[in-house]
């Protein structure tokens, strides 16, 4: 009986965050995007302070090219941003982007992307990031969860089978979602700047081999599964290739040296 009250609640609990997401969207209920940007620029400086930085000093500007490369291919309002690009000394192969036109990129990530073009992919995928809004809705759609595990945390008394209900039916779904749109959308980006698309499927090889037996089921993870990941890069493949060949007629080519 208890289990049954336990699901009830958690069906309760999922149906609420869907009428409080449709609310905060309406009504930007829960978190502000001032909020979220005040949010973003405070987790940023405290990492630019905290965080060492790479000891190559060739590093950074490697980085800033290729970015700024991709950058100055995107369409307004994204060209002209204030963008900033920060490499950190860390060993996580991991790239990520904030709120603003901020991207980090760890420096254990030149352990799969370990050519331009393939760190084009993951500059042009972070980039996507933002560009599509995914970094603002993700910031807004984590405040939401936090409340609705809350609240399915007092009605049942098990908060963490809750957060992982809500977890799995809210969060996550979303996630992959905007994972592969930044695939497709970071395709085309680096094929604008002159990089060779091709070299996302050779990252994602890499990045499949360096997590291999790490990774959870795809319904359990932020990211689309490796194969998945592979057949939707394969499917946008032909038109990315043909804007990169037209970008390098135009003079756009590779020169970003590491």
């Amino acid at each position: 009986m208890r289990y049954k009250n336990v699901y009830k609640n958690l069906i309760n609990l999922v149906a609420l965050s869907c009428i409080l997401l449709s609310v905060s969207h309406a009504q930007g209920l829960f978190t502000s995007e001032k909020e979220v940007l005040r949010q973003s620029r405070l987790q940023w400086l405290t990492m630019k302070r905290d965080m060492p930085r790479p000891g190559n000093p060739r590093i950074q500007p490697f980085v800033e090219c290729i970015t700024n490369s991709i950058i100055s291919k995107l369409d307004e309002p994204f060209a002209s941003m204030d963008w900033e690009i920060v490499v950190f000394d860390d060993e996580s192969a991991n790239a990520f982007a904030m709120p603003g036109g901020k991207i980090g990129v760890f420096t254990g990530i030149f352990q799969v992307a370990d050519t331009p073009d393939a760190l084009a992919a993951v500059i042009g995928h972070e980039i996507a990031h933002l560009t599509e809004d995914h970094v603002m809705n993700r910031a807004r759609r984590g405040t939401l969860t936090s409340v609705a595990t809350i609240l399915g945390g007092a009605a049942t008394g098990l908060p963490g089978m809750v957060q992982r209900g809500v977890q799995v039916g809210l969060s996550l779904p979303f996630d992959r979602a905007q994972e592969s749109e930044a695939d497709v959308v970071g395709l085309d980006y680096m094929a604008r700047a002159g990089f060779d698309p091709r070299s996302s499927l050779y990252l994602w090889k890499n990045m499949s081999e360096l997590k291999a037996g790490q990774r959870p089921p795809e319904f359990l993870s932020t990211h689309p599964a490796d194969d998945r990941r592979m057949d939707d890069l394969v499917q946008a493949m032909t038109p990315a290739l043909i804007t990169s060949v037209r970008a390098q007629d135009e003079g756009n080519l590779n020169q970003c040296v590491p």
